[in-house]
């Protein structure tokens, strides 16, 4: 099947097979390299060639798109979030309305306990089914690759019908989708008073579950105040790199935690979060390859502080957004949205937010070779945009969808 698409107004970061970038940091991230009035072949989904609408040979093909008036550009690559829960937590969101904390939530029996009691009690066809479902709707918004965690089950079984689910997500859906293992998301009440005996649940049962059956990419930690300190993310991410699993994990949403230089010190693939950032944390992150990552849906729908985002750019680093999409501090996956958020709240451009969720997503996934930029032999997973006048319009029209078509 061969698909030429043709008079695209903008064809957005086209780059040679010789010069391919796995992360765009610093200045560099202001700049998305373009083709005006383009045309785009792909077949059997593999992007095979483009270029000037003047350069344009004759090409046989099986589907001609007509672009006039709109853009094609990377789809998003999301690479933080939690889409497999069974149910939302609209009655928390009031809560917080009326002045009680996430961390007050959480300590009542809350947040991540509530979606967990409610998750081991699903069907995991159902499970399926709805997580499914929301990944579908996510996908209409331009979501072209998508990391999803488990976490909301809390015990042996619980975490490995989640990753099931995971699994059964990968083998049924047309884009890339990356699983975290995230039993150390919080502490079941029952462990409460004796923590380390649910860090070597995870360390001595879980995880050789997991491993064994397959079912993660990646192993992340909740390292917070109230979660999991230095000492027992250490314990837990040395555990996981013995099974070949990368850590990925959540630091520094709430406090100056020491997160960020643990997951630089394990050789995190990604560091997420991000809203407490100071010098240390800067340092930390310099001549490390691990991707600061920021979830600023989730700061905004808590309504605390936003990330720093232009102290980490302006200290040469990479940045990725990513959606944080769960049920308690960020119901949405909605990337459009995200993006106006960056670069409202966050005072990223346009041309950085998108950076930040194209190419520099897909690195915090591994899908470099095969996602995040146009690029002969790369997937063809992209974004055909409604008729629109530029790139900044994305983030400017807020709330409203730019997808015009998908191309998988």
């Amino acid at each position: 099947m061969r698909t030429l698409i043709t008079n695209i107004n903008q064809l957005h970061q086209v780059t040679s097979n010789t010069t391919i970038p796995t992360t765009i940091a610093g200045a560099e991230m202001a700049y998305i390299p373009h083709i005006d009035n383009a045309w785009l072949a792909i077949e059997n989904g593999i992007i095979l060639d483009y270029g000037a609408m003047s350069s344009l040979t004759d090409i046989n093909a099986d589907e001609i798109l007509d672009a006039t008036g709109r853009m094609v550009l990377p789809a998003w690559c999301d690479s933080h979030t939690h889409l497999v829960f069974a149910a939302p937590r609209e009655g928390e969101f009031v809560d917080r309305i009326k002045g009680v904390s996430y961390e007050e939530i959480a300590r009542r029996g809350g947040g991540i306990l509530n979606s967990a009691r409610k998750l081991n009690l699903m069907d995991e066809q159902q499970l399926y089914e709805q997580s499914m479902e929301r990944l579908h709707q996510v996908m209409a918004q331009g979501t072209g690759a998508i990391e999803i965690k488990s976490g909301y089950g809390l015990s042996t079984e619980g975490e490995l019908k989640m990753l099931r689910v995971i699994r059964r997500i990968k083998e049924n859906v047309q884009i890339p989708v990356k699983a975290s293992f995230l039993a150390a998301h919080a502490y079941p009440h029952e462990y409460k008073e004796n923590k380390q005996a649910y860090i070597q649940l995870i360390i001595d049962t879980m995880l050789p579950r997991v491993a064994g059956e397959g079912l993660a990419d990646y192993m992340d930690v909740f390292c917070e105040q109230g979660f999991f300190g230095i000492e027992e993310t250490e314990q837990l991410l040395e555990a996981g790199w013995k099974y070949g699993l990368k850590p990925k994990i959540h630091a520094n949403q709430l406090h100056y935690s020491g997160g960020v230089q643990v997951g630089v010190k394990h050789n995190a693939l990604s560091v997420d979060h991000l809203e407490c950032v100071g010098d240390a944390e800067i340092a930390a992150l310099k001549g490390s390859t691990t991707i600061p990552t920021l979830l600023p849906g989730a700061a905004f729908f808590l309504g605390i502080q936003y990330q720093p985002a232009r102290k980490i750019i302006d200290a040469g680093l990479p940045v990725c957004l990513a959606s944080d999409y769960n049920p308690g501090s960020c119901p949405s996956g909605n990337v459009p949205l995200l993006l106006t958020i960056a670069c409202t709240q966050l005072k990223m451009t346009p041309e950085e937010a998108i950076n930040a969720v194209t190419i520099n997503g897909a690195a915090a996934m591994e899908l470099s070779e095969a996602m995040g930029t146009i690029t002969r032999g790369k997937k063809a997973n992209l974004i055909l945009t409604h008729k629109i006048p530029s790139l900044a319009y994305i983030p400017y029209d807020y709330g409203n969808n730019p997808v015009y078509r998908m191309l998988y």
